[in-house]
């Protein structure tokens, strides 16, 4: 298999795990080697997510590592499986980056997805309307065909809150400036918190407002989502963006240190019931505002 010269999402995720496994077996980059019958740079490039693993390559480091988690071991072998699978996103060509694959690749995968936005409405939550003004203000992307392409792919990406089977647990957390700001006008924004408020029927999704009145807050540093999965001992996958470059963090002290952030956000927010009951009264505000034109 060749080496990548960017390793994908699914690819680290399955080499962290593997390298973790082994240094808990107290096994050394030759000895996994060995298993493998290859170089220990083999080895090293795996656990990077550089190289691609077979299925039962993955089956033979894990029965030397002793594990024997059936849960853990048909999670792994499912990554290597996957490690080069096209997703539902590659039949709209070069216009989905890899850096957006990598993302859509574990919003399709999580089970449990938290995030906090403090500006904009989160994706999986945006109208048609709002998600066509979003794209349309990145003087970037404003020719039709990538406009069109990337509504196209939001609505896909929403289907994991609606699917009958298992959908995706969402928690969000949205500034008020978010709920403030008329994205594409009155019109569209006062039929996006519409919008909200018809989503968070849903059992599987929680909303929270983060009020102008709190002041100083645990979300300072800027917006991020949490991915979760259904996996023992996963410890999940931190994104953030900006507008050159996206970050995944990974390792559990990163992980861990983001799910404080969300937990003190969650405490400093209104609760889901309050949330409702504000966003209606932004909702009622731009509707007066409407009428006065």
């Amino acid at each position: 298999m060749a080496a990548e010269q960017n390793p994908t999402v699914r690819r680290r995720r399955l080499g962290s795990e593997l390298r973790k496994l082994r240094e808990e077996a107290s096994k050394s980059l030759e000895d996994a080697a060995v298993v493998l019958e290859c170089h220990r740079s083999k080895i090293s490039r795996i656990e990077l997510g550089y190289l691609g693993i077979r299925a039962r390559d993955v089956r033979d480091l894990l029965d030397d590592y002793g594990v024997t988690d059936e849960a853990v071991r048909d999670h792994l072998m499912a990554l290597a499986r996957d490690g080069s699978k096209r997703g539902w996103w590659d039949k709209y060509g070069q216009i989905i980056q890899p850096a957006y694959a990598n993302y859509l690749d574990l919003e399709s995968d999580a089970n449990y997805i938290r995030t906090f936005q403090s500006i904009l409405i989160p994706g999986l939550l945006q109208t048609e309307a709002y998600s066509r003004a979003v794209i349309q203000s990145n003087p970037a992307l404003v020719r039709d065909e990538v406009v069109d392409t990337l509504q196209k792919v939001r609505a896909e990406r929403q289907a994991i809150l609606t699917r009958d089977a298992e959908p995706v647990r969402f928690w969000s957390i949205i500034g008020e400036a978010a709920l403030r700001t008329p994205i594409g006008g009155v019109d569209v924004m006062r039929a996006q918190l519409d919008h909200l408020t018809e989503m968070v029927k849903r059992p599987n999704i929680t909303l929270q407002v983060l009020p102008y009145s709190v002041g100083a807050h645990a979300g300072l540093s800027g917006p991020f989502v949490i991915f979760g999965f259904n996996v023992p001992g996963d410890t999940g996958v931190v994104f953030l963006e900006n507008l050159s470059s996206s970050l995944y963090l990974e390792t559990k002290e990163e992980v861990d240190g983001y799910t404080l952030v969300f937990d003190d956000l969650r405490s400093s927010a209104l609760n889901p019931a309050d949330s409702l009951d504000y966003i209606a009264r932004i909702a009622d505000e731009l509707g007066t505002k409407e009428t006065k034109r």
